[in-house]
């Protein structure tokens, strides 16, 4: 192999050659929108709208391919925090191959359905995808088990760099792809691709910085602190050794993203492409929000590469950059008990043009007169510029609302 590296671009051809005709090829478009906003031109590819909704099958379907007849007949087993999970379950399933997966017990409720309804023998165990891993490999001796990797494995790091490929057959221009890390099988098959398509091709890594595990391993610095991420699907401490020699020797940078800029790139998905990405999905993304200098000019490619994000989770995450944007404020306002103030509060908020949505009447709060009232109120409005103009009017109605 060139370079003496687990994989190389023939591998990733072969790989296209066996997924032809047994996953999408899910388009690639141009978003003219995003663009704007981050000052990149800014090409998207949706994985999310795999059967499994998720790039993973890629990977899981070259494997399970290749297998011979006898590990078939013995089944598979694999550790994951969802994606993963539902490529091997819904391949393995198309293949006749029995399918165990052990999953974190915090991996979402919608991953580990979706993993049993096709077919899979789900284990739940460990809070992380580390003692998951722990768990699955005693099983896998204890059962004599044929282990697939969700990322440390050369034909699971070849399918899944079927989709630079794809990317490259509708924009060969591009010159820069921007890629999620969690263990490092995507990235690894993307660089391979990207670089021998164009030695000059920039790959950018993109971690949670809470689980910056491939960061780490190449700056041998210090061990990822952890932590509730919303984008779980990259929460991976320990990253692949196989994965970590293609990343040090092909990826130009590893960036690292808060939470807040993973959150807005999600909303940005709804709000502007009408399209679900779960918080890995959207890592790409949240890095032109957090790092927009590394990126304004720069034909840029951004793979969606997972949709499978809890409904809940993505309400709340919604509703949580209506809150950010000021459009979804909690004001207080102290006034005189007497019939009629909530009204007259009311038509105050509704003539400005405000949307009241929840209203909370306190009169036994020790910080309110005795003949007082407290009134919380929960209003949506335009904007930020809104809200404040709501604001004054409250003020200069008599009634100064003070903002929690």
């Amino acid at each position: 192999m060139a370079n003496d590296l687990p994989i190389s671009i023939d591998d990733v051809r072969e790989a296209a050659k066996i997924l032809e005709g047994q996953i999408e090829n899910t388009p690639m478009t141009h978003s003219r929108t995003l663009s704007e906003i981050t000052g990149a031109e800014v090409w998207l590819k949706f994985e999310n709208i795999q059967f499994t909704g998720a790039f993973k099958e890629r990977g899981a379907l070259n494997k399970l391919s290749r297998l011979s007849d006898e590990e078939k007949k013995r089944g598979v087993i694999a550790a994951s925090a969802g994606n993963h999970a539902q490529g091997v379950a819904y391949h393995g399933r198309r293949l006749g191959i029995p399918v165990t997966i052990v999953m974190p017990i915090t991996t979402p409720f919608n991953k580990v359905e979706h993993t049993r309804a096709f077919g899979a023998r789900v284990v739940l165990e460990g809070n992380t995808f580390d003692e998951a891993n722990e768990h699955a490999q005693i099983l896998r001796q204890r059962d004599g088990l044929v282990w697939i990797h969700p990322f440390d494995d050369p034909e699971v790091m070849a399918g899944q760099g079927t989709a630079a490929l794809e990317m490259l057959e509708v924009n060969p221009d591009l010159d820069m792809l921007v890629v999620p890390i969690g263990g490092g099988g995507l990235i690894s098959g993307m660089a391979t691709v990207a670089k021998a398509h164009n030695p000059n091709m920039k790959v950018i890594g993109v971690q949670a910085a809470m689980y910056a595990g491939m960061q780490a391993a190449l700056a041998k610095g210090p061990e990822p602190v952890g932590g509730a991420s919303i984008a779980e699907g990259i929460a991976v401490k320990n990253p692949g050794v196989l994965t970590r020699k293609v990343v040090e020797a092909l990826v130009d940078e590893i960036v690292l993203v808060e939470e807040e800029h993973i959150e807005r790139a999600i909303t940005l998905y709804v709000d502007v492409e009408k399209t679900t990405a779960e918080g890995a999905g959207a890592a790409g993304l949240a890095a032109l929000l957090a790092h927009p200098s590394k990126f304004v000019g720069r034909k840029v490619g951004l793979v969606i590469c997972g949709g499978n994000i809890d409904v809940r989770l993505l309400a709340s995450v919604l509703t949580r950059s209506l809150v950010r944007d000021n459009r979804l404020v909690n004001i207080r306002i102290i006034g005189d008990d007497r019939p009629g103030l909530l009204a007259l509060v009311s038509k105050v908020i509704g003539d400005a043009g405000a949307n009241i949505m929840e209203v909370a009447h306190n009169r036994i709060a020790l910080d309110v007169p005795a003949k007082g009232a407290e009134f919380d109120i929960l209003m949506e409005t335009r904007d930020a510029q809104h809200t404040h103009e709501v604001i004054d009017a409250l003020a200069q109605a008599g009634y100064p609302p003070r903002t929690n």
